[in-house]
């Protein structure tokens, strides 16, 4: 079976490091989905305006695959089946992802042409993701309100706490509003490997073209510095 690509994300996430690990609807942070010129058709939309929310099938960046895995958040050292968890090292590196969609508009594409796109939030995706498909979620038959969350409800309400070393405060003058919200929604998801723990070790994640250097300890992220980054944007 041959997959085509229909579109491509684009975001802020220029890095693996800080991708949220779950499509969360309260996520501030927006993806363009700029469709490929084949399938740039305004009809192929039509409708889809009427929904509040969308699936989105995409492609994670790996061929690996393993029958068990380490969630992150049990601690990253106990195994679990792979089907039993949404790890990308599945025997298909198919991922999927409910958002919320903002809009429809007529964006620009990598290349400086005019393309058609969906605006959304909530995706956990990286910037330059292939997606495979679009489906409207429709809440009579996705939403399940007696469903059970296994092993990750434990975790599902797992969130850091964030303050500012008091020297980079004059940053956040510079820092755009939304790029601020957005840094602040991913540090508080805790991007870091779950293995780690060390709180005097400083991690460093690109966002939307500024690199935050952070520690965290005893639950609370503190930002360490901002600066602009190397890793730019492809969009």
């Amino acid at each position: 079976m041959e997959l085509k690509v229909i579109a491509y994300a684009r975001n802020g996430h220029t890095d693996k490091f800080g991708i949220p690990r779950q499509s969360r609807d309260e996520s501030p942070i927006l993806t363009r989905i700029v469709f490929e010129p084949e399938y740039r058709v305004p009809e192929a939309l039509r409708g889809i305006e009427g929904f509040s929310h969308l699936w989105i099938l995409w492609g994670f960046n790996t061929t690996d695959w393993s029958p068990t895995v380490r969630p992150p958040r049990l601690g990253g050292n106990k195994r679990m089946g792979v089907f039993a968890t949404r790890s990308p090292y599945r025997p298909n590196p198919i991922g999927m992802s409910s958002v919320k969609l903002v809009g429809v508009a007529n964006g620009q594409t990598a290349n400086g042409e005019k393309g058609l796109e969906l605006i959304v939030s909530g995706a956990d995706v990286m910037d330059g993701t292939p997606i495979y498909d679009i489906k409207p979620y429709l809440s009579y038959s996705d939403s399940h309100e007696d469903a059970k969350n296994g092993f990750a409800e434990e975790t599902k309400d797992y969130h850091l706490l964030i303050t500012y070393y008091s020297p980079t405060n004059h940053l956040l003058e510079v820092l755009p509003e939304d790029v601020r919200k957005d840094i602040e929604y991913i540090l508080s998801q805790d991007p870091r490997p779950a293995y780690q723990d060390d709180p005097e070790r400083e991690y460093k994640m690109d966002y939307s073209g500024y690199r935050v250097t952070f520690t965290v300890d005893k639950g609370v992220v503190c930002v360490q510095n901002i600066e602009k980054s190397e890793n730019n944007l492809h969009n």
